[in-house]
């Protein structure tokens, strides 16, 4: 039997709570979301194509590209990816930067994705707060690698620059008033009453449909999915001791809280890879050879793939990247949005899941 459609809602493709052009079409009875389908198509940019007959040294500034916010996490994942084609080695001092600039992305990354959806819940009070504590990270994420966004930090066989040990000393103090505002953040999005309203019990994805829709990263993590953070299969990160955060609402409260919650790990890594940072070189040299292979990391938002096929001289005969909102989007459209009880938690649930439509539109 077919469903009575009240009204077909379109939102977007400019809608003053996107960061980036995207619709999404609500069909509803009454305030009921009934279903969703997300439309994309609004900012395509070609990136892949681009990279196709390039030398590595011209992909590797393109793949930062493809994401201003996460941009660290492109690079550090196509250098790795060059780096297991033509079996070169990293300096553990090198390895130990690589996550310190990493996490610093990872941090920048939350932060604006939690501004968006307290912004986006007409929290603007806290929203501000957490944009200008981004401000810190991206300025010690300037004095590790030269740059706010896109950094270029990484190169195969090392790293661009060494830590100096006032710089490090400047950021462990800039990461302990960081925790401090952060500590006050968390409590007040704990506590607000009108947040709760506006997150718990909203947007709700089981583990069971995590899975199935093959959901990545926070988002992921926030329906109690286990161990789907690469960072446990990645050889500094055990080194360092690394542990998956996990919630198990699977709300769209769920999904900011374990954002904060991967800050403070975020936090405490850096404070780990500084008080132990190894001696030695940060570059440990080696040629981009032929081959072929695909590779994945661990971006803020999940999952991060890049299949990389080269030539002898380094050239990148071809480059396919999957990109964890492609998984999320899905999800949220067909998990979490289907059946809310009103169409003003579209918006704030589709924010939930942290969206980058110039991740998917590459």
């Amino acid at each position: 039997m077919k469903k009575t459609v009240d009204v077909s809602i379109p939102l977007g493709p400019v809608h003053p709570c996107w960061k980036e052009p995207v619709r999404i079409k609500c069909e509803t009875a009454g305030e009921r979301v009934l279903r969703t389908e997300v439309e994309l198509g609004y900012m395509k940019k070609g990136i892949e194509r681009i990279m196709r007959g390039r030398p590595w040294q011209e992909v590797m500034f393109l793949a930062e590209r493809v994401c201003g916010i996460c941009s660290v996490v492109h690079n550090m994942v196509f250098i790795e990816t060059m780096e297991e084609i033509s079996a070169i080695t990293v300096p553990p001092r090198a390895a130990y930067l690589r996550v310190i600039a990493n996490e610093l992305d990872r941090i920048a990354s939350h932060l604006i994705a939690n501004f968006s959806y307290c912004y986006t819940i007409e929290h603007e009070t806290l929203a501000m707060y957490i944009l200008n504590t981004r401000e810190t990270v991206l300025d010690n994420l300037e004095r590790l690698t030269g740059s706010r966004i896109n950094t270029a930090y990484m190169i195969p066989g090392g790293v661009r620059f060494d830590l100096l040990p006032e710089d490090a000393a400047a950021m462990l103090a800039d990461l302990a008033k960081v925790e401090e505002e952060m500590k006050r953040h968390v409590r007040i999005f704990e506590t607000g009453p009108l947040i709760a309203l506006r997150s718990r019990g909203i947007g709700v994805m089981t583990r069971e449909e995590a899975v199935l829709a093959h959901t990545v990263g926070p988002t992921a993590r926030a329906s109690g999915v286990p161990d789907c953070d690469l960072r446990l299969r990645h050889p500094t990160y055990q080194a360092l001791g690394f542990k998956q955060v996990t919630r198990t609402e699977g709300d769209n409260f769920a999904r900011i809280m374990v954002r904060f919650q991967e800050v403070f790990q975020s936090i405490d890594l850096i404070r780990r890879c500084i008080e132990t940072l190894p001696e030695g070189p940060i570059r440990g040299g080696g040629f981009c050879k032929a081959g072929e292979t695909s590779y994945s990391g661990e971006a803020p938002r999940g999952e991060l793939t890049y299949y990389v096929k080269t030539d002898e001289y380094g050239r990148v005969v071809d480059i396919a990247i999957r990109t964890p909102s492609i998984m999320n989007i899905e999800a949220c459209a067909h998990s979490m949005i289907k059946d809310v009880t009103s169409i003003a938690d579209v918006t704030s649930t589709f924010i939930s899941s942290d969206p980058c439509i110039a991740c998917n539109e590459r």
